[in-house]
């Protein structure tokens, strides 16, 4: 039995592990490199369950965290964010030791680099193929060029072509999400067709859960780069990424007071600790920040739903229960699945085994 007091999150490490194996056996079965995202994560002892699965490349959103990672032995490190400019002493530094890859996606940005990087590096160009966050459209064919050409140096290695189909993540329709796969490796592949003659080893690279769990990996992609799968959430529930059973994370939350006059009950567990990303699982309902399901003292059971978070604040959540779940009074815990596991995990910052021990992240 677990003695939790306050909002804690709990790591389940099977069912973990399992969807680290089960993604890592589809980039092999398929011919693809696994470069998977550690942004999710963000934890050293999490990466030793990739690397037991043969991975020996990862994607990271920050250089902070690519310290942190290249700390932990990993020596080939994806930067999937814009250059900071301003980080280029610790850029410097980090690519004195290991190999990474940046990218890169203005004319001034490669000017910069051309000028103040030290080391070699390697960098992908970032295209936009509909998502529009960042990154180059990609057919300004005009522009890819004027990147490419402003990056020369020899400390400069031009690795291809990579994106993030984030638009992915708003897509409930199989054959709709099929589409934006579709035209996301028509026009990597379009890129680099351009660009082989002169660059034979450049590759195309992609990254999106919803993709890479719910779909086949196109002829023609060389890379993946999934992050959110290795937990799942709510989100990826809502999409079709998973089942409630693939949830590998579950922030548990001290009940403190009951309304059952309203079927509410109120948790200490608000958006500092499982964030305030929501979700709409059916057009009829109400924005959500969680579901909430039944915790026995170790364990939680996804299939025993009680509720939903229907309003939050700092510290308070509000659930709205279902009727047979307003048995619960203060002092019983509960397990909120969160809507995106990433946010959660970076907000609480350390894990929770259910073997008891406390698991550290970069952020702890």
């Amino acid at each position: 039995m677990l003695n939790i007091k306050k909002p804690t999150l709990i790591l389940n490490e099977r069912i973990c592990k399992k969807n680290i194996s089960a993604m890592a056996a589809k980039a092999r079965n398929q011919g693809v490199h696994f470069r998977p995202h550690f942004k999710t994560h963000q934890s050293a002892e999490i990466g030793e369950w990739f690397r037991k699965e043969g991975v020996t490349a990862i994607t990271v959103s920050s250089v902070s965290m690519a310290h942190y990672f290249a700390d932990s032995g990993w020596k080939d490190i994806t930067i999937a964010f814009p250059v900071n400019i301003l980080e280029i002493d610790e850029i410097n530094e980090l690519s004195s030791s290991i190999h990474i890859n940046l990218l890169i996606e203005s004319v001034e940005t490669a000017f910069f680099l051309t000028e103040k990087i030290t080391h070699p590096c390697g960098y992908f160009v970032k295209i936009d193929t509909g998502y529009h966050r960042t990154g180059i459209v990609d057919s300004d064919i005009s522009l890819v060029e004027k990147v490419i050409q402003s990056a020369n140096s020899p400390r400069l290695h031009f690795k291809g072509f990579l994106t993030h189909s984030g638009n992915s993540y708003q897509i409930k329709d199989k054959a709709a999400l099929q589409n934006i796969q579709n035209i996301t490796t028509e026009r990597l592949l379009r890129l680099k067709k351009l660009y082989q003659g002169l660059y034979p080893e450049i590759i195309v690279s992609v990254g999106d859960t919803p993709t890479c769990s719910q779909l086949a990996i196109n002829e023609g992609i060389d890379e993946i780069r999934p992050g959110n799968f290795v937990f799942y959430d709510v989100m990826q529930l809502a999409l079709g990424s998973c089942k409630p059973e693939d949830i590998a994370v579950a922030l548990v939350c001290p009940v403190v007071a009951i309304h059952p006059e309203r079927n509410e009950v109120v948790i200490y567990g608000g958006a500092i600790h499982v964030s305030k990303e929501s979700v709409l699982l059916q057009p009829s309902q109400k924005q959500i920040f969680g579901l909430v399901v039944r915790w026995d003292g170790n364990c939680w059971n996804a299939n025993t739903l009680l509720g939903s978070i229907t309003s939050i604040s700092q510290e308070h959540g509000i659930i709205s229960t279902f009727e047979n779940a307003c048995n619960l009074k203060p002092g019983d815990l509960v397990a909120v699945l969160p809507v995106h596991s990433c946010l959660t995990a970076h907000l609480m910052r350390t894990y929770l085994v259910q073997d008891g021990r406390v698991m550290n992240t970069m952020n702890s």
